[in-house]
């Protein structure tokens, strides 16, 4: 049996790329040790950290030795490391191990495809199901649809994180943990002069529930590390919280850490806390760091403060200056504008003049033109209709009243068009609109564009007919 899981662990190891033995034991022990689930948990899981994230630097770091964050959390990324060699007895299976296994490459390699794709049509199909529904009122829950949408991956993982924690060990027991990516904790850390506190959570450890609700969630650790620590969680199963356990070199679990952001954007690894403790033996840990760390901080707080102080008494010798400045700038530019004021009003008032007067000149002109071309269009009008027709049955007899009260009578020939009672209107000097329509009361008929070609007779006015002016707004 023991060659066999030996077997097991050196191929899935070789498969995998993962150096470190015991998250590799881990990982097999999950899955029952079926070779097959867990080589597929990590190729075809969109959210689990790649192959080469598990292949970084590992090498054991001082206490105050500076680690490279993953590139994911600070920028710009550091250089490749160079990967592991692998001990003997972890060395990657010869050539006909791999031709006899190639079958198995290739069939979870795709079923790892088909697995990504269908997760993530899921993924994408219930953000926008939890969006439309949260849109409509519909959702039980808004947060959870908009933070899929709207959060960044690793503050999404922070903030599962914390939900899963609250769930399984109670809300408001345990440290205050930031609903952050790593990098955002580690600069709000900066900010408040603190250091980061890490908790890398491993669900399936023996050790964890019993570390969590007996260490973590005692009162006197949760206090401590929130008056002294930001505090930051992630879970190893998920991205994030998987490359920090690499770059940290988290080789057992319960493991917990305490970090400091350096220059260059790296950070500095204070301390490690690997293995279950009570919560005396990490406040007493905790409580060391915290006092060698101190007169750093202090110092950090202090040389923050003066930059501040500096800044400012800077800012407000630049201020007494400009202000002398602009008030010796002010005097001339009043005296340039007093100047220049003078001349515009005079430029201004005769260009009111000539606008008055072109004004005037050009109403007087368009008044003119007005005018004339109403006389020409009555008189094109009156020419059209032609003489009036003498009594007699076939002539239609039309009494047009006008909106000032005056009225006008004529005859036309009742095969006449409706065209011609307008251009009888129109020909006259009483009417100064150009919009208008002709009515008839009873019945009520608007006799519109769409009746100007119908003769008189078919327009119900012959023999006789009245009708009135409607002026169209």
């Amino acid at each position: 049996m023991a060659e066999t899981v030996d077997d097991k662990l050196s191929y899935f190891q070789a498969v995998t790329g993962i150096s470190d033995t015991d998250l590799c034991t881990e990982i097999l022990a999950a899955h029952n040790w079926d070779l097959q689930l867990a080589v597929s948990s990590i190729t075809a899981n969109p959210s689990s950290p790649s192959a080469s994230a598990s292949t970084s630097s590992r090498a054991d770091p001082a206490p105050s030795a500076p680690l490279a964050a993953d590139a994911e959390f600070v920028a710009p990324p550091p250089p490749m490391p160079m990967p592991m060699p692998l001990p003997p007895q972890q060395q990657q299976p010869g050539i006909a191990w791999r031709l006899v296994t190639l079958p198995f490459y290739v069939v979870s390699g795709g079923v790892g495809l088909v697995a990504g794709t269908f997760r993530l049509g899921a993924w994408v199909a219930g953000g926008v199901l939890s969006r439309s529904l949260s849109l409509l009122g519909l959702a039980g829950q808004a947060g959870s649809g908009d933070r899929l949408l709207e959060l960044p991956p690793s503050a999404a993982e922070a903030a599962d994180f914390v939900a899963e924690f609250e769930r399984e060990f109670g809300a408001g027991r345990g440290p205050r943990f930031v609903a952050q990516g790593f990098a955002d904790a580690l600069q709000r850390a900066q900010r408040e002069f603190k250091l980061l506190f890490v908790y890398l959570h491993s669900p399936d450890h023996p050790d964890t529930p019993a570390f969590c609700s007996g260490c973590l969630c005692s009162e006197p650790v949760a206090a401590f590390i929130d008056e002294n620590f930001v505090a930051w969680g992630g879970s190893i199963r998920r991205t994030e919280g998987f490359k920090m356990s690499n770059s940290l070199n988290a080789s057992r679990f319960p493991f917990c850490a305490v970090v400091m952001a350096s220059t260059n954007q790296r950070i500095v690894l204070l301390q490690q806390v690997e293995g279950p403790k009570s919560p005396e033996e990490m406040i007493t840990i905790l409580q060391r760091v915290v006092e060698e760390c101190a007169t750093s901080l202090v110092a950090a707080r202090i040389e923050a403060e003066e930059r501040l102080n500096n800044q400012r008494l800077r800012e407000e010798q630049d201020a007494a200056y400009r202000a002398a400045l602009e008030t010796d700038q002010a005097r001339e530019r009043e005296r340039i504008e007093e100047l220049e004021r003078h001349e515009r009003e005079a430029a201004e008032a005769e260009r009111k003049r000539k606008e008055e007067e072109e004004t005037l000149a050009r109403a007087a002109q368009e008044a003119a033109e007005k005018e004339a071309a109403l006389a020409r269009r009555r008189q094109e009008k009156a020419m059209a209709l032609g003489a009036e027709p003498e009594k007699g049955p076939s002539v239609t007899r039309v009494l047009i009243r006008f909106p000032a009260g005056e009225r006008r009578e004529r005859r036309f020939h009742s095969s006449t068009t409706v065209t011609s009672l307008y251009d009888y209107v129109d020909s006259l000097d009483c009417l100064k609109a150009e919009k208008y329509s002709l009515v008839s009361n009873f019945p009520r008929v608007t006799y519109g564009p769409e009746k100007h070609s119908l003769t008189l007779e078919e327009a119900g006015l012959h023999p006789q007919a009245s009708l009135f002016i409607e002026i169209e707004q």
